[in-house]
């Protein structure tokens, strides 16, 4: 059986099962010159506290609070939350075209360590390892109240994050949201027809071809995703059989927090910056009776594609019709790992 040439530059589209959507791959517009926007490049660099900053220790917030003087992680209410725990619209739908529901939930936000310098790849193995913790218990507590609780972390301005002092968020809802309900159609679909997870079976194929794995641990994989939409898109998966993230064990969280550490280093060496993306975790929502179908996995979303300052946007076909890239996933997935696994900053100092 002949297989499909990962080093066509020609046109061609990719199926993303998970999603049931496709992606038009364009290898061949890599070759014209660039005449768009190029931003001069800005510093990152930061003081370890920010008396300006309303998340750092001791500081007060947008609402007046303020925050402890606390030496971990740190989780609060957003101050500006999103979804809120006690609210009825009570409005019938006055048309089959014009529908809502109500929705309740809340909105938190974790910092990341007291450090107002300390990204995730910078921050020492055990220190991430909190996170982890963190976002274990976080997604315990709510999942006991909200169907569907979602971990993510935008990092940067060009993210849209407000504050750079780093952080996550944590949404957990009463309704399913779009994205984990067609990963949910699509994972129970897969599993009726092979009665095996989709996710489980994609990286058994990607650990025997090899080109995309990214990274690899004891117990978790790295991949640059067949279907990836942005440019160094990446798929972390759990090698075992996991549901949700509270279920990880204390060596399968260690084992994260190495992965984690040496995957946002690659990022970060890429460019030579504090590199963006947008990250996030799904699980199986809670309340299922049979979720057998589900495997627990991040997804990371880096909007940069030719350098530090040159970005893919969503717009003209990928908005009208649906998304286009301009780099192969095989392509994505050498760069990645061409660049040296000690970050930028650190490498600096030691030459």
């Amino acid at each position: 059986m002949k297989h499909f040439d990962h080093s066509t530059d020609k046109p061609h589209r990719r199926y993303n099962p998970l999603a049931g959507e496709w992606v038009l791959v364009s290898p061949n517009r890599t070759k014209r010159p660039w005449q768009g926007k190029v931003e001069s490049h800005l510093s990152d660099a930061r003081p370890p506290y920010d008396p300006g900053c309303y998340l750092c220790p001791g500081n007060e917030r947008a609402n007046g609070a303020r925050n402890p003087k606390y030496s971990g992680t740190y989780v609060f209410d957003n101050d500006f939350s999103a979804l809120l725990p006690d609210i009825e619209i009570n409005v019938p739908n006055e048309h089959p075209l014009i529908k809502h529901e109500d929705v309740r939930g809340v909105s938190r936000v974790l910092c990341f360590s007291p450090r107002h310098d300390l990204t995730l790849p910078l921050m020492d193995r055990e220190d991430i390892l909190g996170v982890i913790d963190r976002w274990a218990e976080e997604t315990s507590e709510l999942g006991k109240k909200y169907r569907w609780v979602q971990v993510f972390e935008n990092k940067g301005e060009i993210m849209g994050c407000s504050n750079p002092h780093p952080h996550c968020q944590i949404w957990a809802s009463s309704a399913l949201p779009n994205e984990p309900s067609k990963e949910n159609v699509h994972q129970r679909s897969y599993w009726r027809k092979h009665n095996k997870p989709l996710l489980r079976d994609y990286l058994r194929f990607e650990k025997k071809h090899g080109e995309r794995l990214l990274l690899e641990n004891d117990a978790w994989s790295v991949v640059v995703p067949f279907w990836a939409v942005w440019p160094f898109e990446t798929l972390l998966l759990p090698r075992r059989h996991v549901l949700r993230f509270p279920d990880l064990s204390g060596s399968e969280r260690s084992a994260l927090a190495e992965i984690l550490k040496n995957l946002l280093t690659k990022y970060d060496n890429l460019f030579n910056i504090s590199f963006p993306y947008t990250m996030g975790w799904h699980g199986a929502p809670f309340g299922m009776k049979d979720a057998s179908h589900w495997q627990l996995h991040a997804h990371f979303y880096p909007p940069l594609l030719r350098s530090a300052t040159v970005k893919k946007f969503m717009v003209g076909y990928e908005m009208l019709s649906e998304p286009q890239r301009d780099i192969t996933a095989e392509q994505a997935a050498d760069r990645l790992k061409q660049v040296p696994d000690i970050h930028y900053t650190i490498a600096g100092k030691r030459s």
